[in-house]
């Protein structure tokens, strides 16, 4: 078998090994059944107990409560800047927390159905941190409001959940299952599946019931939430494989303690890495704020672009891939999703030290 390297991609992102290896294991016959799961139908009995599994592992990990729909959509999170206020806008105004990139696109999106409101952006000082939630003051009558959770490109991360007097819609894409959260403080969250929970092409909706109430009428079918919500995610036909992955990686994640524990790690894998560019006398630099740095993507620069360029180049050479910053800021990035390991962080680790001595 080809050695496996260190996959430090934003997403599509790294898998868990031992998910990788069952669904090997099974991809030409699932369960005995003589057919791989590509192949069966998704109205079969045995499609419809991956399905439940997928559901149900995601209602325990994450606590959701039974006034609310998980639903599995494809289109991906992007998708999702559309369809929330598609669905809820009803022409009328949404607050916008915009942290990031991806905050900024919803935005962009949400004009075409309504009028949405930047009540916080943090684009003057280069997408650094995030408000808190003293500084953040919602119209009474917006529609909802959303934020993102986790911004990948430039690293920034929320420490809380935040709270708000309308429903509180969040893009959740790229830390999902990575900490605990409360979700009854939110009425609807979304997170395209490729950063934590699986394989690129299947996007998570977890939606309240009594937010669902308020979809607006008349939409095409497939961009109507209670379509999906009617159906059991199947209107039409889903991401059989994408939904089977999804809930291998349940079982993974709940065979580790659940998202209590994978936190733990998760905290300890990316102190590995900010303690080190913390001690490095400058040579590596954080781009976010110490409060506001993301556990799932690290980003940091180098004294010049071209040792950035050069970085990059070795530490692929070395099995380290996957580093480069998104197009639009440069720099490098290192996704350290849930199952990414903790001895690739030492490798990185250990590759900066031996990068920095020798191009000092």
């Amino acid at each position: 078998m080809t050695e496996r390297i260190y996959n430090f991609s934003s997403g599509p992102a790294v898998l868990p090994v031992t998910v990788l290896e069952q669904a090997r294991d099974e991809m030409l016959s699932y369960r005995g059944s003589g057919m791989s799961i590509m192949e069966m139908s998704h109205r079969s009995d045995r499609f419809g107990e991956v399905l439940a599994t997928a559901e149900d592992g995601l209602r325990r990990l994450l606590d959701v409560a039974q006034d609310y729909r998980i639903l599995f959509l494809q289109g991906g999170a992007s998708l999702q800047f559309s369809m929330v206020p598609m669905n809820f806008l009803h022409g009328g105004s949404a607050d916008y927390i915009v942290t990031g990139a991806w905050g900024l696109k919803a935005v962009h999106a949400a004009t075409k159905f309504g009028n949405p409101s930047i009540v916080y952006s943090g684009e003057a000082d280069g997408f650094r941190t995030v408000p808190s939630q003293d500084e953040l003051s919602f119209a009474p009558d917006a529609k909802y409001l959303h934020y993102t959770s986790n911004e990948t490109i430039d690293g920034i991360e929320f420490k809380y959940d935040v709270e708000g007097s309308v429903p509180v819609v969040c893009d959740a894409s790229s830390n999902i299952l990575s900490k605990q959260i409360e979700i009854e403080k939110y009425d609807l969250i979304y997170a395209g599946a490729q950063k934590n929970i699986g394989p690129s092409g299947v996007c998570v909706v977890i939606v309240r019931d009594s937010l669902l109430e308020r979809a607006t009428d008349g939409l095409p079918a497939l961009l109507d939430y209670r379509t999906f919500a009617r159906n059991a995610s199947m209107p039409n036909t889903p991401n059989t494989w994408g939904i089977y992955i999804i809930s291998l990686v349940c079982d993974w994640l709940e065979d580790l303690g659940g998202v209590a524990a994978i936190e733990k790690l998760n905290r300890e894998k990316a102190k590995i890495l900010y303690d080190y560019i913390d001690s490095s006398d400058g040579y590596y630099r954080g781009h976010a704020k110490r409060e506001a740095r993301s556990l799932m993507n690290v980003t940091f620069r180098l004294p010049s672009e071209e040792l950035e360029d050069r970085f990059c180049s070795e530490a692929s050479a070395a099995g380290l891939d996957g580093l480069k910053g998104h197009r639009s800021v440069g720099g490098i990035r290192a996704s350290i999703y849930n199952a990414f390991p903790r001895e690739g962080v030492e490798h990185l680790v250990e590759f900066m030290k031996d990068f920095s001595a020798k191009n000092g």
